[in-house]
């Protein structure tokens, strides 16, 4: 089959990785890379043999599938022009500013029958991706996502930032509506918010206590996961996974045994699993893992708890 002709608007810290993923998979032809500073557009360009520009707009009739790795301000513009170019899109998060503007991208790519994709990195971790909660789904999550501070990612909340990882991953494990959100937080270095908890009480019954910091001294991702018999716990960091669950047995009279079972994954390139599945729903014509309408739903919900630490 042909190659799919890709390009990455945006060449900052995150775009530089997405062009290399392009420029390295056999099913992608890096076609062009953009950035406003010509000076880091044609840095990039040079290091992976492809075409720059600044300003995205010259190659919308030139590409199958761009990747958006903009400020967040600029995601609804740009993945707008491009969706109704026929192009398919991969937004990195957060999806949008709003939820009407994520709504509008929905609209768009189903009107134009194209593949969009949000970029939740977290959801192509190893570790996460041998998770099946598929019958017993979970009764209590704790997660705590904590970094130290990077001036890199401040142009939104550590909500919007960090936590909203967290939040799309347990929408989709839990699969139910939120009923109640109670949350709190402060702003320690920045304008906006730099550590948050926030608590959601899911109409299934199910409860998570969620906490992002990124003004910590150390880097911790972790999730723990209650459900009825067993306990299990991601270490997204480390990309180990760990499930205790009771057994046949009794450790004392009455109370069953607690069997232990840790897998250990390798360090999986999450990013080039991310944008392989993104070109393998274009061809195939299927739904993306993190689709615009998951996006959405993590959006609508970092936004809810950001309202309520304001």
């Amino acid at each position: 089959m042909e190659k799919i002709r890709t390009a990455v608007v945006g060449t900052g810290y995150l775009g530089k990785f997405h062009a290399e993923k392009y420029s390295r998979l056999p099913d992608s032809e890096l076609v062009a890379v953009v950035d406003i500073d010509e000076s880091a557009a044609r840095e990039v360009a040079e290091r992976f043999d492809t075409q720059w520009y600044t300003d995205y707009r010259a190659i919308l009739s030139d590409v199958d599938a761009v990747s958006i790795v903009v400020p967040t301000r600029l995601h609804h513009l740009v993945a707008r022009d491009f969706l109704r170019a026929g192009v398919h899109v991969l937004i990195e998060k957060p999806m949008t500013v709003t939820v009407e503007e994520a709504e509008e991208l929905i609209e768009i790519s189903r009107e134009q029958g194209l593949v969009l994709q949000i970029g939740h990195l977290e959801r192509f971790n190893a570790a996460l991706l041998e998770l099946d909660f598929s019958h017993d789904k979970p009764l209590f999550i704790e997660s705590h996502r904590l970094s130290p501070f990077n001036p890199r990612a401040n142009d939104v909340s550590v909500v919007l930032d960090l936590m909203i990882h967290d939040i799309d991953i347990i929408l989709d494990l839990v699969d139910s509506e939120v009923d109640r959100i109670d949350a709190s937080g402060t702003a320690v270095l920045t304008d906006g918010i730099d550590i948050a908890n926030a608590r959601l009480v899911f109409k299934s019954g199910c409860v998570a206590n969620v906490t992002a910091s990124r003004v910590s001294m150390k880097v911790e991702r972790k999730m723990r996961m209650f459900r009825p018999q067993s306990y299990v716990s991601v270490d997204f960091q480390n990309r180990t996974l760990v499930c205790h669950r009771t057994g046949n047995g009794e450790m004392y009279p009455g109370i069953p045994e607690i069997l232990t079972e840790q897998k250990q994954f390798e360090n999986n390139d999450a990013l080039r699993e991310e944008i392989c599945h993104f070109l393998g729903c274009i061809r195939d014509g299927k739904q993306p893992l993190v689709s615009g309408e998951a996006g959405k739903r993590a959006l609508a919900t970092a936004i809810e708890i950001s309202m309520l630490l304001s």
